[in-house]
Parts: C-alpha cells; sequence; structure tokens
C-alpha cells in the first residue's frame, strides 16, 4: 500500500495542480489532505474544489475551522504586530471570496483521520492530524523535546503520526520500548504543497509505503520518502500582489520562508 500525504495547500492553486501532475507520475493506492486549504493567496474556492472533485478524504487544518464559521480568527500563532495585521487581511480577503457552499465544506471536515492495518500477528495504528492529536493548532517542531513527542504520540495510540501546520517536514522514529523490546513510532510532518517555511520554495509531500514487513518492533520498516516538487511560483506569487494581500506573503513564497 504506497500513500501520499500532502498538507498546507493554503489556497496556492499552481502548487496544487503541479502537486496533482507529478502524483500521477508515481504509482499511488490513495491520498490524504491534512488540512489547511485556504489563507494567504486568491484561490480558496479553487482549491476547495479541486479536493472535492477528486473525493480525497480531508481533515480540517486551523485555518479551516475559522473560515469554515466565519471566523476573524485562524488560530495561527503571529508573533509580531506586524504578522498580526497581515494575518488579519488574509483572513478577511478569505472569508470574503469563500462561497458558502465550501465554507460549509470546510466546518464539516473531520479533526482526525485514523486508520489501522492488520499486518501479520500485529496491528499498525496510523493516525493523521493537523497540528497535533490535543489540538488543531499546537506546532510540533522537529526539535520537540522526545519525552513530550513520545507522550503525545503514547496517549493517541498512534503508531505513525502524519501531520502539518509548521510547514517545516522531518520525520523522527522514538522508542517507547526499551533495547530488549522496541516499540518503535513515527512522527512525521509532512511540509507544505503550498507556503513552504523551511528554505525550499519548492512543494513538498510524503509518501509512505506500508507492507506486511511493516512492524513496530523494526526500526527502519517505516521509511517516508518526503517528495519536493517544482511550480509556477512567480505566478503564485504575482497573484498575492495584485490582490489586497500583503506583498510579504509574495516574498515568503519566492524564498520559502
Amino acid at each position: 500500500m504506497k500513500i501520499a500525504f500532502f498538507s498546507d495547500i493554503h489556497a496556492n492553486l499552481p502548487a496544487l495542480e503541479a502537486f496533482f501532475q507529478d502524483l500521477g507520475k508515481r504509482d499511488i493506492d490513495a491520498v490524504y489532505c491534512l488540512g489547511d486549504l485556504v489563507g494567504y493567496n486568491v484561490w480558496p474556492n479553487e482549491v476547495v474544489e479541486e479536493i472535492r472533485n477528486r473525493r480525497i478524504p480531508t481533515i480540517a487544518g486551523n485555518y479551516d475551522f475559522g473560515i469554515g464559521r466565519n471566523s476573524n480568527e485562524c488560530g495561527c500563532a503571529y508573533k509580531t504586530e506586524e504578522e498580526k495585521a497581515n494575518g488579519a487581511v488574509s483572513i478577511s480577503l478569505t472569508n470574503e471570496l469563500i462561497s458558502d457552499r465550501n465554507r460549509n465544506y470546510l466546518k464539516n471536515l473531520p479533526a482526525h483521520i485514523r486508520v489501522e492495518y492488520q499486518l501479520k500477528e500485529e496491528k499498525l495504528n496510523l493516525l493523521l492530524v493537523h497540528g497535533s492529536p490535543r489540538k488543531i493548532n499546537e506546532y510540533l517542531f522537529e526539535d520537540r523535546a522526545e519525552k513530550s513527542l513520545l507522550r503525545i504520540m503514547e496517549d493517541a495510540e498512534a503508531d505513525i503520526m502524519c501531520f502539518g501546520h509548521t510547514h517545516k517536514p522531518y520525520h523522527r522514529i522514538l522508542n517507547s520500548g526499551d533495547d530488549q523490546n522496541p516499540y518503535y513510532r513515527h512522527a512525521i510532518n509532512l511540509g507544505s504543497i503550498g507556503k513552504p517555511k523551511d528554505g525550499d520554495p519548492r512543494g513538498c509531500y510524503v509518501l509512505l509505503e506500508i507492507n506486511e514487513s511493516a512492524s513496530v518492533s523494526k526500526k527502519e520498516s517505516i521509511k517516508p520518502q518526503f517528495i519536493r516538487f517544482d511550480y509556477p511560483v512567480e505566478k503564485a506569487a504575482k497573484a498575492v500582489e495584485n490582490s489586497k494581500l500583503p506583498n510579504t506573503y509574495a516574498e515568503n513564497l519566492r524564498t520559502g520562508k
């Protein structure tokens, strides 16, 4: 079973279209979207409709949650007054653009998706969240203390946990057992399709293969593949500059920050 996971499109239609083109070249059995379809660009309806038309199982991101409820809050952790002011423009414009039909879709997205695999004699629990199992807008950065991240996964009964929200991809392997009886759990941040923040402006998503050799007792049996793909960044950046959105969002797309 080869599965594609992607997240944090943020109304970037050119990036989403390039993602689907890249995905079409690969032998994929299933696709899941981990939320934040809207915000920060001018194509919220087009992005939502692409996801809906393809019937992709999708969970709500914090931005989707806010826009779905016609809120002026997106649950984003803005650090400066300038960021807050820019964010307010983005939320306002997204609320202005989104159709009633698509707002209702966002409002009713599930918070999590849980998939259980029966592999030989053991089960493998896959949990899909946006921020964390505890909170839709909790940031799980790569430098999260191992004890904290492990506790979050154990409490959620997650052997593999896929998530987004930080826009910075990584894979961490944590052992909740011991040297004699290891129990490996995998935390996988997908990065971002349409608003990368790791210094690489290309879109990012994850391919994960789960087969009968996958096991919580085998450290290397789960190997996510991080796929980077090019898309017309300038088209997305120009769309920002030709809208009410702050130009800083266009520069963020160009630099991947």
